[in-house]
C-alpha cells in the first residue's frame, strides 16, 4: 500500500513546503509570536487545506467551473483578507512592542486562507486528477487526499514556524523587526498575484 501512495505523498510534502501563503504565515507567526502560539494558525491551516483536497477530489471543482462568480467572489474576499493579514504583519514591530498584530490568527482565519487560496486549489485539483486511480471513487480519494494533504501540510507548516521562530532570535533591534515584518508583509502582498493571473 506504501509503495501505491508514496508518490501522492512526496507530491503533497513538496507543494506544501514550497513558499507561499500558508507558509509566509506561519514564518511570521512563529516570529512574532512563538510556535506554541501559532499552533491554532497551523492547525486551522492544515485543516483547510485538506478540505480543499478533499472537496477538489468530490467534486467541488466542477461547481466553480459551472458558477465563475462564485470564483471571483472567492478571489475578491480572499484578496482583501490577504492585504490586510499584510498591512497588519507589515505594520507590526517587535513582540514586545506590537500593538497593531496582538495575537496571532485564529484557527478559522489559517482554514479560509487554504480556502481562499489558489496554490491550495491547483495542489488539490492537480492530485486529483493525478491520483484517482488510488482510490475506488469520489468519497474514498476526498478521504485519501484529505489526510495526506492534511498531514502533510501540519509538517512542512511546523518547519516554517519553526524556522520563524529561530529568526526571531537573531533579531535584536526594533528596526529588525520591523523591516523583517515589512519583507513578510510584502511577500505574502505579492502571493496574491498569481490569484488574478488568467489561467
Amino acid at each position: 500500500m506504501l509503495e501505491t501512495v508514496l508518490p501522492l505523498i512526496l507530491f503533497a510534502l513538496v507543494s506544501t513546503s514550497t513558499p507561499g501563503i500558508a507558509t509566509t504565515l506561519s514564518t511570521a507567526s512563529g516570529a512574532q509570536f512563538g510556535f506554541r502560539r501559532s499552533v491554532p494558525l497551523m492547525a486551522g491551516s492544515a485543516a483547510g487545506l485538506a478540505s480543499v483536497a478533499a472537496a477538489g477530489a468530490a467534486g467541488l471543482a466542477g461547481l466553480l467551473a459551472a458558477v465563475p462568480s462564485l470564483q471571483l467572489a472567492m478571489k475578491v474576499a480572499g484578496s482583501a483578507y490577504l492585504v490586510w493579514l499584510a498591512f497588519k504583519i507589515g505594520r507590526s514591530g517587535p513582540p514586545n512592542l506590537d500593538v497593531s498584530m496582538a495575537k496571532p490568527n485564529s484557527f478559522f482565519g489559517g482554514a479560509s486562507v487554504q480556502w481562499m487560496n489558489p496554490k491550495g486549489w491547483a495542489m488539490g485539483l492537480g492530485a486529483a486528477a493525478s491520483f484517482a486511480a488510488l482510490a475506488d471513487g469520489p468519497l474514498q480519494l476526498a478521504l485519501l487526499l484529505g489526510a495526506v494533504f492534511g498531514l502533510a501540510a501540519a509538517l512542512s507548516l511546523s518547519l516554517w514556524c519553526v524556522a520563524g521562530t529561530l529568526l526571531a532570535r537573531l533579531l535584536k533591534t526594533e528596526r529588525q523587526w520591523r523591516a523583517l515584518n515589512v519583507v513578510l508583509g510584502l511577500v505574502l502582498a505579492a502571493s496574491i498575484v498569481p490569484m488574478w493571473r488568467p489561467a
